[in-house]
């Protein structure tokens, strides 16, 4: 069962959530912050609002089970329902929280009658599966077996409506999945279902279904862009009489150059690009060599060869994907602060690379996932290693807390890559997703203390020398800039915080705000306000994030007792009214 998104209101659905998150591995379940507390014991997230948190989650791909009632899923997504809804977002269940009922709410297209009956049968308990043609035929025509696309959605509705009236049907080419389905055929019968990846003039009679049979091997030499060497496959295609949607894999030699070119070129026609170990060779021998099962199809050329099976390709059994390195944050430390991007490239990666303590903080991984934990100094050596991992067709995920750009593990991915010599580094795709740095975590909590120009300094003279860190400071100050300090102290450098607050009070009033930030997002979190003047090195540890306020950063508290502290946008401060 693939990963899940399963979403509670409170603690009686919990025991229900573990269960199902077990059931599909790598499943995340998202609680009600208000009723469940932080940190609450099983949850990987906390929301504050049902509804938008619903959703952010029907924007993803992963199904989405809500514990609770229907109506209040019904109400929480009706603003965001559209006319062309069936083909677009997560799908979407129900589920009682005794597991008795699971009822599919959205996405019958997308498999969500199918996962209501899994999950139902688990749990012993009922699929409510409602609807009509399903239930008449006892599948649904509109979603065919993985292999397989529907051309027209719209044209397909249409169709069954006109069986469920009385109206017959035939079937031609290979549906083999449609054997032993009670449908009403007739060999005369008006309505056709065609299986074919031929190119056929539309008819409002025939329903077409492509099987994903058709290769196409390239060979690009980088005379034209990724939407040039796409419309050149789509000729090419078309010259056939095949139709793009029946296309399934582009095929390259894994030493080719311009991969990146070919990936996004396949990525247009919706096919999958797949690598294979090959010398350089023109694209009819490169297909005919890798696949000689295939029967060509059109004239084949230099740099384009197109092949046809006579059932669907598996893309997973011809060679291997082109790899992928995402470089992500992890956000402070809590998976709440974890934005989406990075949480799902990391669900989607073979291989975890990353300092031993934050490859540990990415879990709970799925089975299957290989950890490779490094020592917190190993950073060029570390992602030299994720290049040799994605370049033989991985994905790889380099784990940083925070942000990676901050401090973190991009810059020096892009530094071994620059000094990298070998080649195939370069045709690895490589994204970099950002995250939620400890300062800006702790400025959120605090309230607003970086709400203004401000700049994060390092105390660390690890990679740089401790005059640098000192002259930098000093112009940060003298500039009057808010501050964020990382690695403020540690056991090898007890004097050089000391150093630091020194070269700030030169410029700046002992009153000045200073917030103490320690392990923000994780157990044992700790927030502290003190004032410049006050501020003592043991009062801080390497595990503080400390924000030095600027010249007209204020605090003020409410009469509940809270705290507040900001940096004010205009400047100098000017008060409402």
């Amino acid at each position: 069962m693939r990963p899940l998104a399963i979403i509670v209101l409170g603690p009686a659905a919990m025991p229900l959530a573990e269960r199902l998150r077990a059931m599909a591995p790598g499943s995340r379940i998202h609680g009600l912050r208000s009723r469940l507390g932080m940190p609450a014991a099983g949850c990987d997230d906390l929301y504050d609002d049902f509804g938008t948190r619903l959703r952010e989650l029907h924007a993803g791909d992963a199904p989405v089970l809500a514990l609770c009632a229907a109506g209040i899923i019904i109400r929480a997504l009706a603003p965001r329902l559209t006319d062309d809804d069936k083909l677009q977002g997560a799908a979407v269940l129900a589920v009682a929280q005794d597991g008795s009922s699971v009822v599919p709410l959205l996405g019958g297209l997308r498999g969500a009658n199918d996962l209501a009956r899994d999950i139902a049968l688990s749990l012993d308990g009922h699929a409510a599966i409602t609807t009509s043609g399903e239930l008449r035929f006892g599948t649904c025509l509109l979603q065919p077996p993985p292999g397989y696309v529907l051309a027209d959605i719209e044209h397909g509705k249409r169709l069954v409506s006109g069986l469920l009236a009385g109206d017959t049907l035939r079937i031609e080419g290979d549906a083999p999945w449609l054997d032993h389905v009670d449908l009403p055929r007739a060999a005369s019968a008006t309505h056709s279902l065609q299986v074919s990846a031929s190119i056929q003039t539309p008819d409002a009679s025939t329903l077409r279904i492509y099987p994903r049979n058709l290769v196409l091997a390239c060979r690009h030499d980088g005379d034209t862009d990724a939407a040039g060497l796409a419309d050149r496959m789509r000729r090419q295609l078309a010259a056939a009489g095949l139709a793009v949607e029946a296309l399934a894999v582009v095929l390259i030699g894994a030493t080719s150059r311009h991969q990146q070119i070919v990936a996004e070129a396949a990525r247009e026609l919706g096919a999958s690009l797949r690598r294979v170990d090959s010398p350089p060779l023109d694209a009819e021998t490169l297909l005919r060599e890798t696949l000689p099962e295939l029967s060509p199809c059109g004239e084949p050329g230099p740099t384009l060869a197109l092949a046809q099976a006579d059932r669907p390709v598996d893309p997973a059994r011809i060679g291997r994907p082109r790899g992928k390195l995402s470089v992500i944050g992890l956000g402070p430390g809590h998976a709440a602060y974890m934005v989406p991007a990075a949480r799902a490239a990391l669900e989607q990666a073979t291989d975890i690379l990353g300092y031993a303590t934050y490859v540990e903080m990415a879990g709970p991984l799925r089975p299957g996932q290989r950890r490779h934990p490094s020592d917190n100094r190993e950073e060029l050596q570390r992602a030299a290693h994720g290049f040799t991992l994605a370049a033989e067709g991985r994905h790889v995920a380099m784990v940083s807390s925070g942000d990676p750009g901050v401090f973190a593990m991009a810059a020096a991915t892009l530094e071994a890559l620059e000094a990298g010599t070998d080649p195939a580094w370069h045709e690895v795709e490589l994204e970099i997703l950002p995250g939620v740095s400890a300062a800006l975590a702790c400025a959120a909590i605090a309230g607003a203390p970086l709400g203004h120009d401000f700049c994060l300094i390092s105390l660390s003279d690890n990679l740089k020398p401790w005059s640098l860190i000192e002259r930098r400071l000093a112009l940060a100050a003298e500039a009057d800039l808010a501050m964020g300090w990382y690695n403020p102290i540690s056991r090898h450098r007890p004097w050089q915080l000391d150093r630091a607050l020194d070269i700030v009070r030169r410029h700046r009033d002992g009153s000045t705000p200073v917030v103490l930030g320690w392990n923000i997002a994780r157990p044992g979190a700790r927030l502290n306000t003190v004032a410049l003047q006050d501020l003592r090195s043991e009062m801080v540890d390497m595990r503080t994030v400390v924000v030095i306020g600027s010249s007209t950063t204020r605090r003020f508290g409410h009469e509940n007792g809270r705290e507040w502290v900001y940096t004010p946008r205009s400047h100098p401060f000017q008060k409402p009214g």
